[in-house]
């Protein structure tokens, strides 16, 4: 009945064709129940960690599970496009014709009048490039202020990425520091007022004093070009490293972490920060 469908495809067209029936079909009334059962909504949390397995796949340079990570999101948003048509909202047509409006018109040095007859796109610099992106996307929202713009930002981003994106759009209206010395003061000065909260014991105004702090740490990151996730998940993972070294060797004299004490394990520990 399907026979055309289990047939690899010749071209990028062909594929993608093959990839939107796929679907219809599932969506179907005698498709998958499960897949018919969907809508925005209840993919919305498939299509954070697709996004995340993508990234991890990137950063393991897993070039097969890279192929197959950049497919599920695909079919996210095929899926996302067929339920909007089955609604009559919006169509894959409409998705494909409003990106491509949105890059031509954001990227004048390659697709401007001149562009065809002229190196001064080769002469920009990547800064540049960003700031010109910027600037369009202003004039674009001219309308909506700099608070409603922040409010754009999605809250299921990781939350010192949120905050990063939330702390440039104010720097862009001139709401920052001069430079890093200022930020950094910040940082002394959200330490001592979180000690202070913990003194007084109050969880709740601790937890907003530690969120201040870690605003600040963002800050700094910030002025210092230095992304905080990246910076964050490094430590996790050194940190992951060196437990797993005093674990091994806990392991090897016969003994278990439970029963040491803490400073027979930050002998372990020391050991570990040498070999590293």
């Amino acid at each position: 009945m399907y026979e055309e469908l289990f047939k690899r495809s010749e071209t990028d067209a062909e594929a993608f064709a093959r990839l939107q029936r796929v679907i219809e079909i599932l969506r179907a009334p005698d498709g998958c129940p499960w897949d018919r059962a969907q809508t925005h909504e209840s993919l919305t949390r498939g299509m954070v960690e697709e996004a995340y397995e993508v990234v991890q796949a990137i950063e393991n340079h897993d070039r097969d599970n890279l192929v197959e990570e950049l497919g599920d999101v695909l079919l996210q948003v095929v899926m996302h496009a067929q339920i909007a048509r089955e609604s009559g909202t919006f169509t894959m047509r409409e998705i494909c014709d409003a990106e491509c409006d949105k890059m031509i018109r954001r990227h004048p040095h390659v697709f401007g009048p001149k562009a065809e007859n002229s190196n001064d796109s080769n002469a920009l610099s990547v800064d540049n490039v960003l700031d010109l992106w910027e600037n369009i996307k202003e004039v674009e929202k001219t309308e909506i202020s700099t608070t409603a713009n922040m409010q754009k930002i999605p809250r299921h981003l990781p939350a010192l990425l949120r905050s990063e994106k939330v702390q440039k759009k104010a720097a862009r209206v001139g709401f920052d520091w001069d430079d890093v010395s200022g930020a950094f003061a910040k940082v002394d000065e959200e330490t001592a007022e979180l000690k202070e909260a913990y003194e007084q014991g109050d969880k709740a105004h601790i937890r907003e004093e530690l969120g201040d702090l870690l605003f600040a740490v963002t800050n700094v990151s910030r002025f210092l070009d230095i992304d905080p996730e990246d910076a964050l998940n490094a430590t996790t993972q050194k940190f992951m490293t060196r437990f797993s070294h005093v674990e091994e060797s806990a392991s090897r004299k016969g003994l278990r972490l439970e029963d040491m004490t803490l400073a027979e394990m930050d002998v372990l520990w020391e050991e570990a920060k040498k070999n590293k």
